[in-house]
């Protein structure tokens, strides 16, 4: 074994050693390092991954997983056990030193300005979510809601939870037959077509995904919603503004605007929503307050594999960002664990119909799945260690009218917007009672608006 190699064991193994679980890693030449009966075992084919390893690059040690540079013997959820004292470090922390700081500062910085064209915003859509329609359908629940589910009961299938969800988002934005909503990124039509449907809405969605944009086309045509639902192949930043919506809902879509054009981004929904309109905005943020992307190499490798041009920012600038932007941010909800859960009930779904997926993604299928196993199961974790997080901020566009009422009034003064300063939607009664009363409740509505 040359010199350099061995000079990686030793690091290696002290990085095994602290691991909470028994792993061990079997080098190109048949020697094992590590436990005697590992729960989980590494195949180094390639020793660049040994230096990954002793490095505690966790992200780059992905990568060579993806590259077949390395192998795993062993469950992803016991890797994930074991990630976090293998990196060693806290992600969402920048450099102690200064200059490598101002260094990496500089470097995202430029990344920034050279990554959201209209069309590179475009090409970095399509790069994910085309991939193929069938794959996602393979893992996603019935009605492709590609976002952090609402567990409303921790008992509840996927399928349920992504209906709470919209149920929670269609609620906060306390939407009314009539209205005029739009969806900024509709994904595959979940949100859309559910407020149309049980809410009666004139629904707009927009979409820069070609395969998502004809698949809610077909579904509009099926469910005879001509007329009242429409997807547009359009960017955010083009959407008609001569009529303003009454609600406005933008899921999963912060993450790919960029740091630099959140200021942007915000400043169209206001001239997009009408005085006294709501707005929904359902994103990932950062765990960290200051940390560009997660270190680790973590960030880099999902910006390879996963979603180009991506970018978290705190919770702490998005509402600054929404209220410089002329937007009363009203309500922020924490929905960490439950991106989690969401997360690892898709890649349940996924390894079971992994024989599937394999068929249909034909040449590329073991690179794919490789990126994307590691992509969901990571994620979950980095949800779980509060790396990343998930918020629900509701706001509205105030419409500057004080109400000026003598005497008890049914409504607060001073509101500004359709918001009523309290959460009585919320605690009407047990969550779950409401997800099975549903049906009944949406038909008392359809009644009520005949």
């Amino acid at each position: 074994m040359a010199l350099s190699n061995r000079l990686l064991l030793q690091p290696a193994e002290q990085r095994l050693a602290g691991l909470p679980l028994p792993c061990a890693v079997q080098l190109p030449g048949g020697q094992r390092i590590g436990a005697a009966k590992p729960r989980l075992q590494l195949v180094v084919r390639d020793m660049r991954a040994l230096m990954h390893l002793a490095q505690g690059a966790i992200g780059r040690l992905a990568e060579d997983y993806v590259e077949g540079r390395l192998e795993i013997e062993g469950r992803l959820r016991d890797l994930m056990l074991a990630a976090p004292a293998l990196l060693g470090t806290d992600p969402t922390r920048e450099p102690a030193a200064l200059v490598p700081r101002l260094l990496q500062r500089m470097q995202r910085a430029v990344w920034e300005r050279t990554h959201h064209s209209r069309a590179k915003d475009a090409a970095q859509i399509q790069h994910h979510y085309d991939v193929s329609d069938a794959f996602y359908a393979l893992w996603l629940d019935p009605r492709r809601v590609y976002s952090c589910a609402y567990f409303a009961s921790p008992s509840m299938s996927l399928a349920q939870a992504q209906e709470a969800k919209l149920e929670h988002i269609c609620n906060k934005l306390m939407l009314k037959p009539g209205e005029r909503f739009i969806d900024i990124g509709a994904g595959w039509g979940g949100l859309l077509l559910w407020a149309a449907e049980h809410y009666g809405v004139d629904a707009t969605g927009i979409t820069l995904s070609r395969n998502q944009h004809a698949y809610v086309n077909r579904l509009i045509e099926q469910k005879g919603l001509q007329g009242r639902v429409r997807i547009l192949l359009q960017d955010y930043r083009d959407v008609d503004e001569s009529q303003p919506y009454d609600k406005v809902a933008s899921v999963g879509m912060c993450e790919h605007v960029g740091r630099p054009n959140l200021p942007l981004y915000f400043a169209k929904i206001r001239r997009l929503l009408k005085p006294g309109g709501l707005v929904m905005n359902h994103g990932i943020t950062a765990g960290g307050t200051d940390n560009p992307q997660l270190a680790g190499g973590m960030g880099d490798f999902i910006e390879k594999y996963i979603f180009p041009g991506g970018q978290l920012v705190h919770v702490s600038v998005m509402l600054d960002t929404m209220a410089r932007g002329g937007l009363e941010p009203l309500d922020a909800e924490c929905m960490r664990p439950h991106y989690a859960q969401t997360l690892w009930h898709w890649l349940d779904a996924l390894e079971a119909r992994e024989a599937e997926a394999r068929r249909v993604l034909g040449a590329n299928a073991e690179k794919v799945l490789r990126a994307y196993r590691l992509y969901l199961a990571g994620s979950a974790m980095g949800f779980e260690q509060g790396w990343i997080s998930l918020f629900q901020i509701l706001g509205a566009r105030p419409n500057g009218q004080v109400e000026m009422r003598p005497g008890v009034s049914t409504r607060l003064r001073a509101t500004q917007s359709e918001y009523p300063f309290n959460r009585a939607y919320m605690y009407a009664q047990d969550r779950t009672e409401a997800m099975q009363d549903a049906p009944r409740a949406r038909q008392q509505r359809d009644t009520e608006t005949i």
